[in-house]
């Protein structure tokens, strides 16, 4: 499976047991990344790029959310920064993001993030990618 396969729902039960979403899913194999805390103004950001910034893999994407599989564990309700890369897209999407759930797992922990509407951010790209690629399926 390359980044640009794409295919609706999900073969694994959300560990909640239950599914509060209310957009059909796509499953992809795509990356995130989430900033974890704001840089402080002028720091080096070569420096910062690993200290402050997790690498994710997606499980699965909506157009309002983000299933993710994260290495450690995020605040619920905290308010941060990703960006999302999909295949078919020449550069990732800034996104604000809130965390909704987090629960341990078997490969790190299983994170439900919400996206969120917000100035400075990629967030109408977003939606567009996501529909193009729900009408592909």
């Amino acid at each position: 499976m390359t980044d640009d396969n794409y295919q609706f729902g999900t073969s694994q039960v959300l560990p909640s047991g239950k599914d509060k979403r209310e957009d059909y899913r796509l499953t992809a194999r795509a990356r995130a990344w989430i900033q974890r805390e704001s840089p402080e103004p002028g720091a080096n950001q070569d420096e910062l790029a690993g200290k402050v910034t997790l690498e994710c893999q997606i499980r699965d994407i909506s157009a309002r959310g983000l299933s993710l599989v994260i290495a450690e564990p995020l605040s619920v309700n905290s308010l941060l920064m990703a960006e999302v890369s999909l295949g078919l897209q020449p550069k990732g999407f800034e996104l604000m993001v809130e965390v909704m759930w987090c629960r341990e797992a078997d490969e790190g922990y299983l994170v439900g993030i919400r996206v969120l509407e917000s100035d400075d951010t990629d967030y109408l790209d977003w939606m567009e990618a996501v529909a193009a690629a729900l009408s592909e399926g």
